[in-house]
């Protein structure tokens, strides 16, 4: 071979060698650009996929906050939480994965992202059910206030009535009341001679002599009574005997001394009642009081002196 085909040879190889390399760094720097490109956009996808974790962490844990707020509504109101507790713990669990999982699996992901408007239609539903129940309690307040105040107006009348009738009673009861009138006291000797005197001596009042009406009274009733007369010494004492009939009486409150006593029934008619009393012994000198009772008051009352 000549000189000069030699060189054509190398010539021709150094154009092959040269176009080889080129072609290989070719190779290389659209392999680098794709890498490049390959890894900026898998940047973007993790920083995008990071923003949404964030985004999603951060959207239960306002809703988690905003849940306790509920169930804390909704004790005071006196409603069931338990439910809304159990929505709560599995909230919260949801967070906690979101938080430690990095790199959560993107099927997870999507179930809990979409979980998020499900918790929202759930605290807009509460939000609704307090609303209501606030309303319901200030409508029973309303009522229970106003029934308070009938039942005080009430309470009110019927004190009032009551105070009424017990003041219609008294008065009925005073106006019931017997009286005894035209009382006159009769001396009876030993010899049946009656003598109506001021004074006596004792030889003139064998038997003691007592007779009055009973005053018409419309207000009182029909009914039996029980009459009482009590013959009372100068010195204060009743003059008692039990085989002649006496006995005693309560008058308020304290049991005290009548001399005789009769049953009657008072028919308001202006009944004429007659007591005879023979002593049996001298009566002391000095005033003597007669004290005319039914039930516990008395209903006339008059004297004689023996000298």
């Amino acid at each position: 071979m000549s000189t000069n085909q030699t060189e054509q040879q190398r010539s021709k190889n150094r154009t092959i060698l040269i176009t080889v390399i080129g072609l290989l760094l070719l190779v290389n720097v659209v392999t680098l650009f794709l890498y490049y490109q390959n890894n900026q956009e898998m940047g973007t996808e993790l920083q995008s996929s990071k923003e949404e974790l964030e985004e999603t962490y951060n959207k239960l844990e306002s809703m988690s906050n905003e849940l306790n707020l509920k169930i804390e509504e909704l004790q005071k109101l006196g409603e069931d939480v338990e439910e809304l507790r159990l929505i709560r713990e599995t909230l919260e669990q949801e967070k906690e994965q979101l938080q430690n999982e990095g790199q959560l699996a993107q099927k997870r992901y999507d179930q809990i992202r979409n979980r998020v408007e499900g918790y929202r239609e759930l605290l807009i539903k509460k939000d609704a059910e307090i609303a209501e129940l606030k309303e319901l309690n200030e409508a029973l307040y309303a009522e229970n206030t106003e029934l308070k105040e009938d039942q005080r107006v009430l309470n009110k009348t019927i004190s009032e009535v009551k105070t009424n009738n017990e003041q219609l009673s008294e008065k009925v009861e005073v106006a019931s009341m017997l009286k005894a009138e035209n009382i006159s006291v009769m001396g009876i000797n030993g010899r049946g001679n009656a003598k109506e005197r001021d004074r006596y001596r004792n030889n003139q009042i064998e038997q003691l002599q007592l007779k009055f009406n009973l005053a018409k009274n419309d207000v009182a009733p029909v009914e039996g009574k029980d009459i009482m007369v009590r013959v009372i010494d100068p010195d204060g004492n009743v003059i008692f005997d039990v085989a002649k009939g006496a006995g005693t009486f309560m008058k308020d409150g304290k049991e005290v001394f009548f001399t005789q006593k009769q049953e009657i029934l008072f028919d308001n008619t202006q009944q004429e009642l007659t007591f005879l009393y023979e002593k049996g012994s001298d009566y002391a000198e000095g005033r003597h009081t007669i004290e005319i009772y039914t039930d516990d008051y008395i209903i006339g009352k008059t004297n004689f002196e023996i000298r």
